[in-house]
């Protein structure tokens, strides 16, 4: 995980942090509410954002553009496994675990997908 971090860059990594924060305390938070079930859904539900959002991350760092159009189709190259990977994750979790909270599933999916949104306001002096 640590090589992984190394590549991204300060605003993806504080990002991630934050989604690890917030999936915790939203697991804590469900497993109050809803027991054991409750805190393994939202811990699943923050998972799959943090890894396709890791995941995005990794293949916009990759991307070497040299034109304003290159950045743009590697954006949108990174953005498009990110989609892809989280319907792809949402779509396991719901089909295989039978003992999903939804609510908290999706909510915590939700809540830290904000979270990564967020690293656009994450200033970078590397």
């Amino acid at each position: 995980m640590n090589a992984l971090l190394g590549v991204l860059r300060k605003p993806i990594r504080a990002a991630l942090r934050w989604q690890l924060a917030a999936t915790v305390a939203l697991a804590l938070a469900a497993g109050v509410l809803a027991g054991v079930d409750g805190a393994l859904s939202a811990t699943l539900g923050g998972a799959v954002s943090i890894c396709a959002g890791a995941v995005s991350a990794v293949v916009a760092s990759k991307w070497k553009a040299q034109s304003a159009g290159e950045l743009l189709v590697g954006a949108l190259a990174a953005e498009g496994v990110r989609i892809g990977l989280i319907v792809l994750l949402l779509w396991l979790v719901m089909a295989t675990y039978r003992g999903v909270v939804v609510p908290a599933f999706i909510g915590s999916f939700v809540f830290t997908a904000l979270f990564f949104a967020m690293a656009f306001f994450v200033r970078d002096y590397e």
